[in-house]
């Protein structure tokens, strides 16, 4: 399997660390903004061809599928372009930043029959995944969801505390994880509420907002986001259930009186990346729908968009 990815940025480097520890897998191009930084990544990581242009890299017969890690506002347009040269697609969360971009491109994946995925990574982390095994086995069941979301960004940097040529966001972003999530573990989302914070002068985004959610059969999730947080960062969930109670951190997970629970076993690595990869690689080769496929999170994306329309009044 020969993939390309497209975005050698702070999230493009945790894909490729997970993809060289897939069997029968080879990155053989890679797509950035700038040459220079780009061909430095593809040397560190044995890249043999690295462009500022995808098409380039789509134009190559080498390259069956494309790995997106590209600002948010270009995942739309990019994967149609991706299916419309026939490659299969994995798109980094968000799938869009509006609506009509997702359903743009499920409806090209729909008439292509190519493997669509999106990065919703908390579907994979072992954390969520040990949660989802022993709900689908009918032995929890989420009453709530109390979740933060939490990071210190009053200038526009990554992950790495680099500058970013993009401006990220609360709700088309960081939201997607925890709605999508919810639905995964509780059930279709029935009502969804937001309210947001002042917005910031030079990003022009929402730096705080607060999200409730209710899903069909009662189960609450509440949300709080927050750029504005010099603390602990990240994303920690609570699941609060019938017979349990859990905290996951990324792929760690606790009970709710702190005590490490072994998720080592859930799956075949406990970086939830790296199985998010297997995931693709696997439906692409086995010829079936991928967990995370474009069409399963779409409901998210509905959400998202009345949420906006909402905090537009």
């Amino acid at each position: 399997m020969k993939i390309a990815l497209a975005g050698a940025g702070a999230f493009g480097e945790k894909h490729l660390d997970g993809l060289k520890l897939i069997d029968g897998v080879e990155v053989v191009s890679l797509v950035g903004r700038r040459l220079k930084p780009t061909q430095a990544i593809a040397d560190k990581y044995g890249i043999g061809h690295a462009t500022t242009d995808l098409a380039d890299s789509l134009a190559r017969d080498d390259v069956d599928a494309v790995i997106l890690c590209t600002p948010t506002q270009m995942h739309a347009d990019q994967a149609i372009q991706c299916m419309n040269a026939g490659k299969h697609v994995q798109v980094e969360i968000p799938l869009a930043d509006s609506l009509a971009g997702a359903e743009a491109v499920l409806a090209k994946q729909q008439e292509t029959g190519l493997t669509c995925m999106v990065g919703h990574t908390r579907r994979f982390n072992p954390s969520h995944q040990f949660i989802h095994n022993r709900i689908k086995a009918g032995e929890f069941n989420v009453q709530q969801m109390d979740v933060q979301t939490y990071f210190f960004r009053r200038k526009n940097m990554n992950a790495k505390g680099e500058a970013r040529s993009w401006t990220d966001h609360l709700l088309w972003h960081h939201a997607a994880h925890t709605v999508d999530l919810f639905a995964y573990q509780a059930g279709p989302i029935v009502q969804a509420n937001a309210i947001e914070g002042p917005i910031h002068p030079e990003l022009g985004i929402a730096m705080d907002m607060s999200i409730q959610l209710k899903a069909a059969g009662g189960a609450i999730c509440t949300l709080s986001l927050s750029f504005n947080n010099d603390g602990p960062l990240g994303t920690f969930f609570r699941y609060i259930g019938d017979t349990a109670t859990y905290i996951a951190r990324y792929d760690d997970l606790f009970t709710g009186k702190e005590e490490a629970i072994d998720v080592s076993k859930v799956a075949v690595s406990m970086n939830g990346i790296e199985l998010q990869d297997r995931e693709f690689i696997a439906a692409i080769r086995e010829g079936r729908e991928p967990n995370s496929s474009v069409a399963q999170v779409l409901p998210c994306y509905r959400v998202l968009d009345k949420l906006e329309r909402q905090l537009q009044g």
